[in-house]
């Protein structure tokens, strides 16, 4: 059984029964969230990009789990003599205990000098869950999809600092995703969207609102 546990912004881990995968784990400071960062259980920590709203807790987290790191190299200064890092770029493949994972484009600025941001297809339990990370749409969704059948789509819908619900609506036709959750969004003013907007637009698979605080079974 594979469980999606919420944590708030773009914060959200996938727990398999065996392994924990945490992915921007931006806790302190931010207003949705729902568990401390020294509660937080991780093995493998993915970075999307350097922007504090998503590095956030790492540094704790690892420190205090013993998690991998996995990004891009330029946000893999983590230091500390016990800290694992797994530097990737775009169109890598890496192989992991659970499954794999990929790294794909995405389209935001990256929060530090020399580094881009991205999104991951990460495959684990037989699904293969794309998460976008902060990016705009951008046609070439359709390849990421043709690559690997996408079962969840995890996007942002806030517009503002992403792409908003009709775009993110868009996104999830170009991904030709099974089903969808939308996340990145009522954080602060700038990013307040209602995601039920979301769920109408959205005529081609299955859309899952999940709270903050909540889990559910990726099926």
């Amino acid at each position: 059984m594979l469980k999606f546990n919420y944590y708030g912004h773009a914060c959200f881990q996938l727990d398999d029964g065996k392994y924990k995968i945490l992915f921007d784990p931006f806790l302190t400071g931010n207003p949705q969230a729902t568990i401390n960062p020294d509660d937080v259980q991780a093995d493998y920590i993915f970075l999307t990009h350097a922007h504090s709203d998503h590095v956030g807790d790492a540094y704790d987290i690892l420190e205090h789990t013993g998690a991998t790191v996995i990004g891009i190299p330029e946000i893999m200064d983590f230091g500390g003599s016990n800290v694992k890092t797994i530097g990737m770029n775009l169109g890598g493949t890496l192989k992991l205990p659970f499954g794999y994972a990929r790294m794909v484009p995405a389209f935001h600025s990256s929060g530090v000098g020399g580094g881009i941001a991205c999104g991951y297809v990460v495959n684990i339990d037989s699904k293969n869950i794309y998460f976008a990370g902060d990016t705009c749409l951008f046609s070439d969704m359709k390849l990421i999809g043709e690559r690997d059948a996408i079962d969840y789509a995890i996007l942002p819908i806030g517009g503002h600092f992403t792409m908003d619900a009709v775009d993110a609506a868009k996104a999830v036709e170009f991904l030709g995703a099974k089903n969808a959750i939308p996340v990145h969004y009522d954080t602060w003013q700038p990013i307040e969207q209602n995601p039920e907007d979301f769920k109408k637009l959205v005529k081609t698979a299955q859309v899952h609102i999940v709270k903050p605080g909540e889990s559910i079974e990726l099926k």
